[in-house]
């Protein structure tokens, strides 16, 4: 695993190389966090449950949105817009992967 979507990708053999730099940053990590941990999340619950503002939400989402890990659903309930947040297959493998390298690194697991 070179870390899909903007890895670190470098050359050497230590795990932290393959740290995906797209979910790295930790509002990201955040967001993949929680949405990982459900089928899809309202945009105004994820944003009080990572505790960030809309714009900074909006920011990270449009970056993991580009990297092809994050779908955004965007309707109305009524007469008011919802927007509702989902990682994609792509995403769940590339946090599952992510994971996997911070138990490396963690637990001193050989590369």
């Amino acid at each position: 695993m070179s870390g899909t979507g903007g890895a670190g990708g470098g050359t050497g053999s230590h795990p932290r190389h393959d740290l995906d730099d797209v979910i790295h940053a930790p509002v990201r990590l955040s967001i993949m966090a929680a949405l990982a941990a459900t089928d899809r999340a309202e945009f105004r619950f994820l944003r009080d449950t990572i505790e960030v503002s809309d714009s900074l939400l909006s920011k990270h989402v449009i970056t993991l949105e580009e990297a092809g890990y994050v779908r955004v659903e965007k309707a109305f309930v009524g007469k008011r817009p919802r927007t509702w947040l989902a990682l994609t297959d792509e995403g769940r493998r590339a946090f599952h992967d992510y994971v996997s390298v911070l138990r490396r690194l963690t637990e001193g697991s050989p590369p």
